[in-house]
């Protein structure tokens, strides 16, 4: 059962998805609710005073004029790797995996013979009446 909450409540708490330090400030106990939300409404969403407020991702893409936050933190990750030890985890990897072949092969290669008996096969079915 929801409630219909006024328009403005409802751009409020957009405003509020936007700047989730302001979530920390109520649970931290240095301002409430209704101080946000008057502050909001008489500076409006513009106003300087949110800045200190923002998502740093939304921070950093009005800086980089991109809204990706996750292609921002890829590349971010791909800047600080090193590609020595990327090849040493492939390659480890790679051997892992053909290990894992081998046994397998090993194992199907023990069941074979023992899986296919072999009948004789007749030609003719013979039934006793």
């Amino acid at each position: 059962m929801e409630k219909n909450l006024h328009p403005s409540v409802e751009q409020f708490k957009q405003f509020v998805k936007k700047h989730p330090k302001i979530i920390q400030e109520v649970r931290n106990g240095k301002k409430t609710w209704k101080q946000f939300y008057e502050d909001w409404y008489l500076f409006g969403e513009e106003d300087e005073i949110w800045n200190e407020y923002k998502a740093e991702q939304v921070k950093q893409a009005e800086e980089d004029g991109e809204h990706h936050p996750f292609i921002n933190k890829l590349l971010a990750t791909l800047k600080n790797m090193d590609p020595n030890e990327v090849q040493k985890h492939i390659s480890s990897a790679q051997q892992a995996i053909s290990a894992i072949q081998s046994m397998i092969g090993q194992l199907q290669g023990m069941r074979q013979p023992s899986s296919t008996v072999s009948r004789e096969h007749h030609p003719f079915s013979f039934r006793k009446d």
